[in-house]
């Protein structure tokens, strides 16, 4: 087994993880557990196989990566009691998973003859889709839109692989250093809370924000609190 295909277990096992961690947050049967789980770890190498034109996809031509995700889901199922702070787990989780799928993704890029920028493309949507779908289908907090830092950490990383490897760096040492580089982006994300400027509105500007529903306020404050007790 190369460095590639060792980072693409790794990826899809660690987001599977993660996908089961937010079934059990939502209290879904096994089935749940594994529709989330194979739909966090195949999601976003399903959509760089799919715009590289590299088909069957990467779970269709090798059925060991489903396996990879159903294994994780019914294993989760029956020990995710045991962690007390789910969604904080989920999180780190998530920052593994992420730095190593945006390195081999634009690993795949590169090696499908993709030009540079592509590839830096290719790496950040295999590292961030998967978390995407997820959320979007448990009804969590999407990891998109909090404040702290995420596509960009799958940026530093690709990017850097990408650059590395350009510059004569052998694979599994650009690897290694973009995954490293990529987590320590991610890990001071969410554990000091770095994050870019978010946009402003100029001075006398309405903000323009919606009015929440009847009820959404109230909802919303208490899954904040929640994860806000998970993530101490």
């Amino acid at each position: 087994m190369d460095i590639l295909q060792m980072l693409d277990f790794v990826g899809v096992a660690v987001f599977a993880a993660t996908g089961a961690l937010a079934a059990s947050r939502k209290q879904l049967d096994i089935i749940g557990f594994v529709f989330l789980a194979s739909l966090t770890g195949i999601g976003g190498g399903t959509v760089r196989d799919l715009i590289l034109g590299q088909t069957p996809v990467f779970w269709i031509a090798n059925s060991a990566y489903l396996a990879v995700c159903v294994a994780v889901a019914v294993l989760l199922y029956f020990t995710a009691p045991l962690f007390e702070y789910r969604y904080r787990l989920l999180l780190w989780l998530d920052a593994a998973g992420l730095a190593a799928y945006c390195a081999m993704g634009a690993a795949k890029g590169l090696a499908a003859g993709a030009p540079p920028l592509a590839a830096v493309v290719t790496g950040v949507m295999t590292a961030t889709f998967g978390g995407i779908l997820r959320d979007v289908v448990s009804g969590e907090a999407s990891v998109l839109l909090r404040r702290e830092i995420y596509v960009t950490a799958a940026l530093a990383g690709a990017s850097l692989h990408v650059a590395l490897t350009l510059a004569g760096a052998g694979t599994a040492l650009a690897a290694a250093i973009a995954v490293a580089a990529a987590f320590a982006v991610r890990g001071g994300a969410l554990r000091f809370g770095w994050a870019l400027p978010g946009y402003r509105h100029l001075p006398g500007r309405p903000a323009g924000k919606a009015l929440p529903a009847e009820g959404a306020t109230a909802r919303t404050s208490a899954r904040d609190a929640a994860d806000r007790r998970d993530l101490r």
